[in-house]
């Protein structure tokens, strides 16, 4: 080759170099990371302006522990449960699909309406509507359950058929979707939107990693909820034909597999709850309630992209483990905000506006009507040989977050009784 030839050659390659090295790496033929859903650029800022930043926003200090690599949920979040600092977030507020982790909503909106011993014989028109595919516990219609029985089929089998009973006693489908929904509004979960109260997949139907938790905090300072959430296996009814003088039953077991444990899935120590789902458009999502060492944490995860067995689960695990090992040496990035009703005269506004520098500017609300008060969760009661952990303690969140509003319920209440 000629001495010009090598020159030409050679500027050539200097100039393309550089582009060569830019491209975009491709499987078959795409960019892998161009096939996944974005979150979109917009999101909601309830809680602190960095939850609405879409991405992972961490705040790591001395000694902090780098996040699990193996992450691959559309959305997750880490927060503490007690003071409500999210410790870390993954696109928080994602509107995405909840699957049955929608339960938990369903459940904090009506447990306190119906006492569990009451009973219901189940009709036909109570069992229609069921879609299909959906998880079941086995509900039988011309069959006698308790208030209790139907609230062990929701958690622990995650049953629609449960479901849909509870729905009919409060009186329909429509009925009950508002309550959910005004529910949602007033524990200021913006991004949930409901349209069927089982979580089944529906046009429009929506909730976020960040709502999710805020949801499932809600619910463990009910202890009925705390109770259902953290209950491994039990005894449900079969049916009871003419004649026979004893109902048979049959076992069911919590799908939670990580309050169970399954085939590579190790039960997590200190777990109590709270809710998985899985549907084709949701894909897996789960909220978990972890205790280790006095304290409380709340994690949720939706839709992971990783291929392995029980991702959801794996995920939430990570999360937990580094969350733990994480405290008191991060920022937060924001916080859960507390419910409309516990909002306070000395709160400044919680929302879209709300900042976080610092990483504690949006805890500020909460942390004026709690000032004073010492520190710790209340009673940690073990149960199971000390695997799972039942949070006990009725009101170890709200009475120990906003108790100046709880005090005011309380003597709304005490009104009510005097007339």
């Amino acid at each position: 080759m000629s001495a010009s030839k090598k020159t030409a050659w050679a500027v050539a390659a200097a100039v393309l170099l550089p582009f060569v090295l830019a491209a975009p790496a491709h499987a078959d033929g795409k960019d892998a990371q161009d096939t996944q859903p974005k979150p979109p650029l917009s999101m909601s800022k309830v809680g602190g302006e960095l939850l609405g930043v879409p991405g992972t926003q961490v705040r790591l200090g001395a000694g902090a522990p780098v996040l699990p690599k193996e992450l691959s949920a559309r959305s997750w979040i880490v927060a503490d449960a007690e003071n409500g600092e999210v410790l870390a977030a993954h696109n928080a507020h994602w509107p995405l699909a909840p699957a049955s982790t929608l339960k938990m909503l369903f459940a904090d909106t009506l447990l306190p309406k119906f006492p569990k011993t009451r009973n219901h014989l189940v009709t036909t028109q109570d069992l229609a509507g069921i879609g299909e595919g959906s998880s079941l516990v086995g509900v039988k219609e011309k069959q006698t359950y308790s208030v209790h029985d139907l609230w062990l089929g929701v958690f622990l089998r995650s049953g629609n058929d449960a479901v849909h009973v509870l729905t009919n006693m409060n009186h329909g489908l429509a009925r009950t979707v508002r309550d959910m929904n005004e529910h949602a509004a007033e524990l200021q979960a913006l991004d949930t939107k409901v349209v069927t109260p089982d979580g089944y997949d529906a046009p429009g139907q929506v909730s976020s990693a960040y709502d999710l938790t805020l949801i499932a905090r809600n619910g463990m300072t009910k202890p009925d909820f705390r109770e259902y959430a953290a209950t491994p296996r039990a005894a449900f009814p079969g049916i009871k034909k003419p004649g026979d003088k004893k109902r048979e039953t049959f076992e069911i077991q919590n799908t939670n597999r990580l309050l169970t444990g399954d085939f590579g899935v190790p039960p997590y120590q200190g777990i109590a709850g709270v809710k998985n789902g899985n549907t084709t458009h949701a894909g897996a999502t789960f909220t978990g309630v972890a205790e280790r060492n006095g304290r409380v944490l709340l994690v949720t995860v939706m839709n992971p992209s990783s291929k392995e067995q029980h991702a959801v689960y794996r995920e939430t695990a990570r999360l937990f483990d580094w969350g733990f090992a994480a405290l008191g040496k991060v920022r937060p990035v924001g916080e859960l905000v507390p419910p409309r009703s516990a909002r306070t005269e000395t709160s400044a506004p919680v929302g879209a506006t709300e900042p976080a520098s610092g990483g504690n500017a949006a805890a500020r609300p909460v942390q004026a009507v709690a000032a004073g008060r010492s520190g710790g969760i209340g009673t940690a009661l073990a149960v199971t040989g000390g695997v799972l952990v039942l949070l006990a303690g009725a009101g170890f969140l709200v009475n120990r977050r906003w108790p100046l509003a709880a005090a005011a319920r309380r003597r709304d209440r005490d009104r009510d009784g005097d007339r």
